[in-house]
């Protein structure tokens, strides 16, 4: 059981958390779905069909010494079409649940190790950002490492979003690849202590 050390106002206490083994593997299979699936696939290009080249015949069929054509379009000209080319797409696809809620559990996992996550209850600002910057201090972030903070509190929210080393994410928008591309992780106590229970449930 991994021991978390709670801090802020209401901070003093640690949670423990059943966290499994980092398998890189699975990150890997997880940070490749988020990223598909952010992926915008816009890209396109035209067919012999869709470029604005005549259709008509470039010369004779025989007779003028040159290899046989029918028109202008086809992908062998400049100006002419592209075989097999890309269209817009969706990149996205389907990952189990499991392995989902597995990976994100790897992820806080990793972060715990290196001794990078901290839990927080009760940050007490007032939506200023350089009060913000001072509490950080106060939790030993001076700026140097970047930090990922996981909350619904509307003040924090507001006060880090000016803060370079500092990303800031509602409760809802945790994931694997925000963790993992941070150095350290801050996130709400009250975000860990359901897993606590439904896994003492189960």
């Amino acid at each position: 059981m991994a021991q978390i050390q709670v801090v802020g106002k209401n901070g003093g206490r640690s949670i423990e958390l059943d966290l499994p083994e980092v398998n890189p593997h699975v990150l890997h299979e997880v940070v490749t779905w988020q990223l598909a699936g952010r992926r915008r696939g816009t890209a396109s290009t035209k067919t012999r069909a869709q470029v604005a080249r005549t259709g008509r015949k470039m010369f004779s069929q025989k007779g003028t010494g040159n290899a046989r054509h029918g028109d202008r379009t086809v992908p062998t000209f400049v100006g002419g079409g592209v075989a097999f080319g890309p269209k817009p797409r969706s990149y996205s696809y389907t990952l189990p649940r499991k392995v989902r809620q597995l990976g994100l559990a790897m992820a806080l996992a990793d972060r715990q190790a290196a001794g990078m996550l901290t839990a927080v209850d009760g940050y007490d600002l007032d939506g200023k950002t350089k009060s913000f910057v001072q509490w950080a201090k106060d939790n030993g972030m001076d700026g140097s490492e970047k930090v990922l903070i996981v909350t619904d509190d509307a003040n924090v929210l507001r006060s880090a979003r000016n803060v370079a080393w500092a990303t800031a994410l509602p409760v809802a928008g945790l994931n694997a690849y925000d963790i993992l591309r941070h150095d350290r992780l801050v996130i709400d106590a009250v975000a860990l202590e359901p897993a606590q229970e439904e896994e003492g449930q189960q």
